[in-house]
């Protein structure tokens, strides 16, 4: 089925992410920090534009310390003992890096600086946003959470086991915006039977653990609701 195909190429894209998690400190430390300024710009209230280039610039920072991390492994293989082209091909991997690094802190800077000189001038404001907005920035703080906490126990594969339950994290996220933006209690309680059904179907495929579920749904819903509480 290319839908069965799609997930289980999903499944190996998401492994490599989680691997280089695991594996690379750099790569923890980037995430990390990815999901900071994203939350400090929603905090600051900048504009859309501006948080695509926020964005786009955290996406390169991540996507050129994998691609450097995954040259570091082809060349490992391919020289296991010490070579001078091998040191070479890392060096340009890491400076590559290093250039996409301080291309994406300079961007920052001239985004986010006038931000952080009006706190110092007239006092921090928590922006407001549209709940559209916040569902969008909890679904992607609880999907790095979930990478970053996976990462950590090292169990599992990315969309099949693994503390915690991803799909019950994700699922109860959704619910809780759901029930933010419609009001409805109706519609609340039809979302929260669907994620309930999300959460039991890993404890029925046996791809989670019962605290692996509990724990990715807790993750999920309160990180949201914290979320909501906080920007609208």
């Amino acid at each position: 089925m290319p839908f069965r195909k799609w997930i289980k190429s999903a499944n190996f894209a998401i492994e490599g992410i989680l691997h280089g998690v695991k594996t690379q400190r750099h790569l923890r430390y980037h995430f990390l920090c990815a999901a900071a300024v994203l939350f400090f710009s929603y905090m600051v209230g900048v504009s859309n534009e501006e948080l695509i280039i926020i964005s786009l610039a955290v996406i390169l920072v991540l996507g050129a310390e994998m691609m450097n991390s995954a040259i570091e492994a082809v060349v490992d293989l391919i020289s296991p003992d010490y070579s001078e082209k091998a040191r070479i091909a890392k060096d340009i991997a890491a400076g590559a890096v290093l250039i996409t690094a301080f291309g994406a802190a300079l961007l920052g800077y001239v985004v986010l600086f006038p931000y952080v000189k009006t706190i110092f001038s007239e006092g921090f404001h928590v922006a407001k946003h549209s709940k559209e907005e916040i569902s969008l920035i909890a679904f992607i703080l609880v999907m790095i959470a979930v990478i970053i906490t996976k990462a950590y126990f090292g169990k599992g594969l990315p969309l099949s086991g693994g503390m915690p339950s991803g799909h019950s994290a994700l699922a109860f996220s959704v619910w809780v915006s759901v029930t933010f933006i419609t009001e409805n209690v109706y519609i609340s309680m039809l979302c929260l039977l669907l994620s309930v059904w999300i959460a039991q179907s890993r404890l029925a495929v046996r791809a989670h653990t019962i605290w692996e579920v509990i724990l990715g749904a807790v993750m999920g819903a309160t990180l949201t609701f914290l979320l909501f509480r906080l920007f609208y």
